[in-house]
């Protein structure tokens, strides 16, 4: 297993050859040691990478398209196998979890393939008619991308394939957590045929190699999906040389079931929304807002659906999730449910460390709202769930957040879904699902403290791109 730094197509030690070590959540054993970068070598990854994008622009929109397909077929051919061994050993990810990582990454790259033939410019009317005007879209250069631990494999993907599709390299700091598969992926697109410096990885951490990645002169747009307080801090910094940013930042989802929805059903979506991989993805709908009516029989549902929940080995096919990431994110979880409790919530069930990492599926109700657990993201196996008296209550309660990330609505009534997703505050609302949702052409993203721009399909091409306008006198006079 490569755990060097993946620099113009080549593996090399950091230039201080010092590392550190990555832990295996299931046992908090030391899993690998990896090249600890700094600035010199994000100096020389932007230099690669400056390289590599001339290289890279200089292809055919369709060599650019083969690329991605044949990255997309090396995945496919290749992820059951040593990507999933990776995911579920570095990000503690239960096998069903990292089977899903795979198929999707396959999914974004083939979806990116397509958008590098549709960097599509237009024509406008010119008053002067001896005039044309037109605009065209162009490649922003090198885009610094900052991924998360979380869903280290396909997120990565998405923040990487569309760019490239868009003609711009990348370089590339994964989160420390989970350097492994970002290394991984590398590889996989250099034997797909990049061009050397067109993706580049650099593993160390943030004040290191990633505050010096985002402050180099060297990058054109930076690409982070993160915490809200990461991403502040990274979009205050691209201001000050007005970068393009891309920021998929923090969520506080809520889920509204009214009250003609099945409870028993309810329950089992609502659990599925918030117990995946223990809660730690952005959109989990941490957040239950059920009409009164029906909140007993719900309540019950889920307490159902808790007790009954496997929780075992990663590779178990049955498990429904693994550990927290690390020591700090069971400590954090631990502290607001806590400070939940002693402020007057009901914790209704779970609120412990069930082994090693792992957290118990948790349960809090009536959490006053200027509780951090009603208002801050846990990433975390934690619902909390609340009462409405009906639509209009249920939708103020889920905007009484400071997030905006995603937001779902279960009933059988379409005008009354309707009005959820027309006043629901977030960047998506999805019908008779819970809020744990993605796809390859969707534009995800949030409002409020969630994030600025949008990724997938034709609005992750917009964000990469510059459009320059170009107008043109037929009869000029020169």
């Amino acid at each position: 297993m490569q755990t060097q730094l993946f620099i113009n197509g080549a593996y090399v030690d950091a230039a201080s050859g010092e590392t550190f070590d990555v832990l295996a959540p299931a046992t908090e054993q030391v899993l690998a040691r990896v090249a600890r970068a700094g600035a010199e070598d994000v100096g020389v990854a932007v230099a690669a990478a400056r390289t590599g994008a001339k290289a890279w622009q200089a292809l055919t929109p369709a060599a650019r398209e083969a690329c991605l397909l044949k990255a997309a077929d090396l995945v496919a051919a290749q992820g059951m196998e040593r990507l999933l061994d990776i995911l579920i050993d570095e990000s503690g990810s239960v096998i069903n979890k990292a089977r899903m990582e795979v198929r999707y990454t396959v999914d974004l790259l083939r979806t990116a393939a397509g958008e590098a033939r549709r960097l599509y410019g237009e024509t406008f009317p010119n008053d002067n008619p001896s005039r044309i005007s037109m605009v065209m879209r162009e490649p922003l250069g090198v885009v610094a991308v900052i991924s998360p631990y979380n869903a280290p494999l396909s997120l990565l993907t998405k923040m990487l394939a569309f760019p490239l599709a868009a003609g711009n390299a990348i370089v590339v700091k994964p989160s420390e957590e989970t350097p492994l598969i970002a290394l991984a992926l590398a590889e996989i697109l250099h034997e797909a045929g990049f061009p050397d410096g067109v993706v580049n990885v650099i593993t160390g951490f943030g004040a290191e190699c990633g505050a010096p990645l985002t402050n180099h002169p060297g990058i054109n747009c930076i690409a982070l999906t993160g915490s809200t307080t990461t991403g502040k801090l990274v979009g205050a910094q691209a201001m000050q040389r007005m970068l393009k940013t891309q920021l998929e930042l923090g969520g506080k989802s809520a889920v509204l079931i009214l009250a003609d929805a099945d409870p028993v059903k309810a329950a089992n979506i609502v659990a599925q929304g918030i117990f995946t991989h223990s809660g730690q993805i952005c959109m989990a709908n941490s957040r239950a807002i059920v009409e009164r009516s029906i909140y007993p029989e719900l309540v019950d549902a889920i307490i159902a659906i808790c007790r009954a929940m496997p929780i075992g080995p990663l590779r178990d096919e049955s498990s429904v999730y693994g550990p927290l990431i690390n020591r700090k994110a069971v400590e954090k979880v631990q502290a607001i449910v806590d400070d939940a409790v002693s402020k007057g919530a009901t914790l209704l069930y779970g609120g412990k460390v069930r082994d090693g990492l792992v957290y118990e599926p948790t349960i809090l109700a009536n959490v006053p709202h200027s509780c951090l657990a009603w208002r801050e993201e846990l990433f975390g196996p934690v619902l909390c769930i609340s009462a409405a008296d009906g639509i209009e209550d249920a939708v103020s309660q889920a905007n009484d957040a400071d997030y905006g990330l995603s937001s779902a609505v279960l009933t059988r009534d379409i005008a009354k879904a309707m009005y959820a997703a027309k006043h629901l505050e977030a960047g998506a609302v999805h019908i008779g699902m819970h809020a744990f949702q993605s796809n390859a052409l969707a534009p995800i993203g949030g409002s409020k403290l969630s994030g600025i721009g949008r990724s997938g399909g034709a609005y992750s091409t917009e964000e990469f791109t510059e459009v320059k306008w170009i107008s043109m006198e037929l009869n000029p006079d020169v």
